[in-house]
């Protein structure tokens, strides 16, 4: 039996007997020993670690409080260090987090939970012994679900279920499904009476409130024509790349000119079934945009470095000139870069000009 510290907000009498309390002690299955069923094995080493799972999310919640306690603390006289009414001065949050080796990401994803785990709490959806009825991915799961899935969840606890994050995934799946706009009647009936698997169905819906409402309704069409899984399967495949389409056409500079419509050449894909490609193929040119003005950039700042390096040097440095020379085939007009090994059969030099610039102009 392995107790833990409450976590209706009140602190512990004494902190060491809390410690005592949780030191944990399992018989755990011998590994080597062959008369112990594969079944009998998993069972156990499940049970286990459920056990050390619900410890260490009331552990991550208590810490998120203690976390919050102390930032809350600095924040009654601003930022670093803060001065209480007695005159004392009490350490800065971020000293804290720095003397014990967390880091502020960490900290604050802690501190996170803790308000999570309140705010079930005293929205009277979970009691604090509920708590040991979740494995901790399910917990952060269901503190970050729809209020409607965080009470069907709370009315499953209070039946006693055990909850895991398959569960809690299942049961969002469900909500997300069946409360959409964006199903059709003939899919949610399938999906209500289990024809359907609804793992097929909750990824369709995240993947058309991406779309504008012309492309929704051309997929909704064709899954309440074939309401089967592999339409839905297809459904959601084509929505995916639609919205990677849409989002990365919109970022490409270089097809933001009236020549090109960017609509019509969309329909082309659908109609000769390239979308996958095309979809690719636009957000491949958007990388690279993005990739063009990085190099341009870096090209830029190494030029004026390398400028400053070459006034600040002289003939007493020469291996610094010797760097300089070095550096050479990526600080001119044309920068040159040896790809692969040189004596390689897929050895390749890729050359870049840069023009209309003068090399060493401040970026």
């Amino acid at each position: 039996m392995v107790s833990a510290p409450h976590l209706d907000g009140s602190y512990p009498a004494s902190l060491a007997t809390d410690i005592d309390r949780a030191d944990l002690s399992f018989n755990l299955p011998n590994p080597q020993d062959d008369r112990i069923s594969e079944f009998e094995f998993q069972q156990q080493i499940d049970r286990a670690w459920q056990v050390c799972d619900r410890v260490d999310l009331q552990t991550e919640i208590w810490r998120g409080r203690i976390l919050r306690a102390v930032r809350d603390r600095e924040r009654r006289g601003g930022e670093g260090r803060s001065r209480s009414a007695s005159g004392t001065v009490s350490i800065g949050f971020l000293n804290w987090l720095k003397d014990r080796e967390i880091s502020k990401t960490q900290a604050y994803s802690l501190i996170e939970l803790a308000d999570s785990a309140d705010a079930l709490l005293d929205g009277n959806l979970l009691e604090p012994e509920d708590v040991n009825q979740f494995s901790k991915r399910a917990f952060v799961e269901t503190a970050q679900a729809e209020a409607e899935v965080q009470q069907i969840v709370s009315e499953a606890v209070r039946r006693g279920d055990k909850i895991t994050r398959r569960e809690v995934k299942q049961i969002s799946d469900e909500w997300t499904a069946m409360s959409s706009d964006l199903l059709p009647v003939e899919v949610k009936e399938k999906a209500a009476n289990n024809t359907i698997p609804m793992r097929y169905v909750a990824p369709l819906v995240r993947e058309l409130e991406k779309l504008p409402a012309a492309h929704q309704s051309a997929l909704q069409a064709e899954v309440a024509e074939n309401p089967d899984v592999e339409t839905l399967k297809q459904a959601t495949a084509e929505a995916k790349y639609l919205a990677k389409y849409l989002s990365a056409a919109a970022q490409v500079q270089t097809l933001n000119h009236d020549a090109i419509d960017l609509e019509s050449a969309l329909e082309e894909a659908l109609r000769i079934g390239c979308l996958n490609s095309t979809a690719d193929l636009v957000n491949q040119a958007a990388q690279l945009e993005q990739a063009i003005a990085k190099l341009y950039t870096s090209w830029k700042r190494l030029n004026t470095l390398a400028e400053r390096v070459y006034l600040d040097s002289g003939a007493s440095t020469p291996n610094l000139r010797s760097l300089l020379s070095g550096l050479n085939p990526l600080s001119g007009e044309i920068l040159e870069l040896q790809l692969g090994d040189a004596d390689g059969s897929f050895s390749r030099t890729v050359r870049l000009k840069v023009l209309g610039e003068t090399i060493g102009e401040a970026p």
